[in-house]
């Protein structure tokens, strides 16, 4: 497949229905937006002053962040900020060599207190996501966040909130909402052009080896103040090789790749289907198989998302194609993106830069592309004072989000079942019994027996959309949020 990856996505851009039978039906609620606190005081409003950034969290992702808004006509970045002093000195010294003044900081807490700073880009690990950017809008600051946007659904929304009473521009790291390409294709599908949206179905298809196993807690890196590190996930022993990256894998600090990866083609899934809202009801069915390791996520999963209107169905496989094989497989001829299926044909979405329209036999009719730069378009934005100029503001961000972490819930209070008894669950739904037949082929041509390592059937939630409440079970409404631990807490109130 010709895709692009976040980096080269970047670069080009900055030079340029069937419902689930276990369900009952259910009408779509949607959710409602705050009415907006005054606007506040901001250095960055004039049209000629520079807006100053700084960019916490940069050993991954974050040099994406660091790349792409220093491209942007008159933004200049004045800090960094990383709890691994390794990293933070070899950043602050690049650029300090190429003669620009950059603070450095190992505690998010101090550089915040700093006036001289208009916006902060935040791409650490997920669970400090929420809580870092609530402290830098109470800061003044302007946010762009990574995805997913939050670690659990409660603290996504309470940024959402922060925001409309702040009156703080939040950009949420989607790229993808930055696309004309893929904004004229959904639109073009969404007026009907191929007929009814009949399901859209989110594909992340992506290499996940085994992480290892350990006997026994490791050593911290040097250089890394681990008590920020971890902010408001519980301190625990590290438990597992390597620090950095592979918290995805593990729940207290990452979400899996449905929160990593797929929560762009969540985004898209959802973006194309035209909701607003929660799914009112969410069942997903996986585990980690093909290997024995301290990764806790998920690497095999279905989620299926029951929207009233079609359901939005999304797979994720970090197995390759067979035990032997470097490639991975691929939907339709794709393995991360999305495809759509209407009355009269398909949208394939399989970049981040565009949209091509399949006819009912597979054949190319139609074709979108282009793209912009997604930190010029928040910076636009600082200087508009208009979240409504953003490409893809927080709320976007969060629901998008949220889907993930809902379809995560019904995974984690799930359990582990026969494939005949998973089957059976499966069997009058067309939709859920297609993709389960070929999970259970992938997870074969990678030698898993699910006889012997059985896969996990979650629990089938129900939800009141426009509260973002779970009905009838306590155990998924207390996964909806987690216990902070103090001093680093996400606050109840601004």
């Amino acid at each position: 497949m010709n895709k692009l990856d976040r980096r080269t996505f970047l670069k080009s851009s900055l030079l340029t229905t069937v419902s689930l039978s276990l369900f009952p039906a259910f009408g779509a609620d949607k959710s409602t937006k705050r009415k907006a606190a005054a606007p506040a005081a901001s250095h960055a409003t004039g049209a000629n002053s520079d807006i100053r950034f700084a960019v916490v969290g940069f050993g991954g992702r974050g040099m994406s962040h660091i790349e792409g808004l220093r491209a942007v006509e008159g933004a200049r970045m004045v800090a960094l900020c990383d709890v691994d002093q390794t990293i933070l000195d070899r950043e602050v010294k690049k650029y300090q060599d190429l003669g620009e003044k950059i603070e450095a900081y190992g505690d998010v807490r101090k550089l915040l207190e700093n006036k001289d700073i208009d916006a902060v880009s935040f791409a650490t690990p997920n669970h400090w996501h929420a809580l870092g950017a609530i402290w830098a809008m109470q800061a003044g600051k302007d946010v762009y966040v990574e995805k997913p946007v939050s670690h659990n659904v409660w603290e996504g929304r309470r940024i959402v909130e922060v925001a409309r009473e702040l009156n703080r521009i939040v950009q949420a790291g989607t790229q993808s909402r930055s696309s004309s390409g893929m904004t004229e294709g959904i639109q073009w599908v969404r007026e009907g052009h191929i007929g009814k949206i009949l399901r859209a179905r989110g594909l992340c298809y992506k290499r996940r080896p085994s992480i290892g196993k350990v006997d026994g807690p490791q050593p911290i890196p040097p250089g890394i103040d681990y008590d920020l590190w971890c902010g408001p996930a519980p301190k625990e022993p590290l438990m597992r090789k390597k620090l950095h990256y592979d918290w995805h894998w593990v729940w207290p600090n990452g979400n899996g790749d449905l929160g990593n990866q797929g929560i762009h083609q969540m985004d898209m899934g959802r973006w194309a289907l035209g909701e607003t809202a929660l799914s009112p009801r969410v069942l997903s069915v996986g585990g980690r198989l093909g290997y024995v390791d301290d990764g806790t996520t998920p690497n095999t999963m279905i989620v299926f998302h029951d929207y009233p209107t079609a359901p939005l169905i999304f797979e994720v496989r970090g197995l390759p194609a067979g035990a032997d094989a470097k490639d991975m497989d691929k939907y339709r001829g794709v393995d991360i993106g999305i495809v759509v299926d209407c009355e009269g044909g398909s949208m394939v979405i399989s970049n981040y830069t565009g949209a091509k329209i399949l006819d009912k036999d597979g054949v190319e009719i139609k074709k979108f592309s282009g793209a912009s730069s997604h930190f010029a378009n928040f910076i636009d934005a600082v200087r508009s004072r208009k979240s409504t100029d953003l490409h893809a503001d927080i709320l976007q961000g969060h629901l998008s989000s949220a889907l993930c972490h809902t379809g995560n819930i019904s995974y984690r209070l799930g359990k582990t079942q026969s494939p005949d008894e998973i089957r059976e669950a499966a069997k009058s739904n067309k939709d859920l019994a297609e993709a389960l037949g070929r999970m259970e082929q992938h997870l074969a041509a990678n030698n898993v027996d699910l006889k012997q390592t059985p896969a996990t059937l979650g629990a089938v939630l129900k939800m009141d959309p426009k509260a973002e409440r779970f009905i009838g079970n306590p155990q998924a409404e207390q996964l909806l949020t987690r216990e902070y631990r103090a001093p680093f807490v996400v606050p109840k109130k601004v």
